[in-house]
């Protein structure tokens, strides 16, 4: 039986810009092994199976070689697939996942995640990290992710890290950002070491960016911007112990998957 998809560029509001990602809404999980068989045949830097359980929705997320515990653009990607293309009637989607429970609401014409905060810390590997992204490095910080802060919005536009050394570090990838010239703060993220060599626009590097953008601006809400070559603006707000971070979707293709 076909596998019907779609493909949805997450916070963008047009086409070709933000972070293209694959939705599965299926009836029941598939093996895992063809799961990560299908994300590595689409070759997006994400590939969500959503599927309705007892309890609601679950949601899983696979890079072309790994499953991932948390992705923001493709949770993002789920929920519009919902809302627009399967008419879930509510504002608000409930998904279980690896990081426990996350929602979507749509509000002020938007998609607004709700995550886990994620409070970075001191790293030392100053120096030796200022090497390999061939930039320098004026605070080094990690969470779920290792976060390197630059001088100008200029030098992480700039950035062009050696791939095969960050691939050797042990952490799944690392954040570059600034302040930003137009928005509030701007970033990039590499993750070679899980297939990705940078993600276009990554939600859940917001769940440890908006919490430091959030001390030294002194404020709750933050305008962000991933200048990949894609390129996409996030909207951020610090609540407590969760991060809510908005954005736009475009539906961009729809097909079936052929097994048999």
């Amino acid at each position: 039986m076909p596998l019907e998809f779609q493909q949805i560029d997450a916070f963008s509001d047009r086409p070709f810009a933000g972070n293209p990602a694959m939705v599965y809404r299926l009836d029941a999980w598939l093996d895992e092994a063809l799961m990560q068989q299908i994300a590595a045949e689409h070759n997006l830097a994400e590939t969500a199976f959503v599927v309705r359980e007892a309890q609601g929705w679950r949601i899983r997320w696979f890079t072309p070689t790994t499953e991932v515990p948390l992705c923001g653009h493709a949770t993002l990607a789920s929920a519009y697939v919902l809302f627009e293309v399967y008419d879930e009637p509510t504002q608000r989607i409930d998904f279980q996942s690896r990081s426990g429970p996350l929602s979507v609401t749509r509000e002020d014409g938007l998609l607004w995640l709700d995550f886990p905060l994620r409070s970075p810390s001191s790293q030392a590997g100053l120096e030796d990290l200022a090497q390999i992204l061939g930039a320098r490095v004026i605070e080094l910080l990690g969470a779920n992710e290792l976060l390197a802060v630059l001088e100008s919005e200029q030098a992480v536009r700039d950035c062009q890290p050696d791939m095969a050394a960050l691939a050797k570090l042990p952490w799944p990838g690392v954040i570059v950002t600034a302040r930003g010239d137009r928005h509030d703060f701007v970033s990039r993220y590499f993750a070679p070491a899980i297939g990705i060599d940078e993600d276009p626009v990554t939600g859940s590097t917001h769940c440890c960016l908006t919490p430091y953008w959030a001390r030294q601006l002194d404020k709750q809400q933050l305008s962000a911007y991933q200048c990949s070559a894609r390129g996409g603006a996030l909207f951020c707000r610090l609540e407590g112990e969760r991060v809510k971070i908005g954005g736009h979707a475009r539906l961009i293709a729809s097909g079936h998957l052929h097994l048999e």
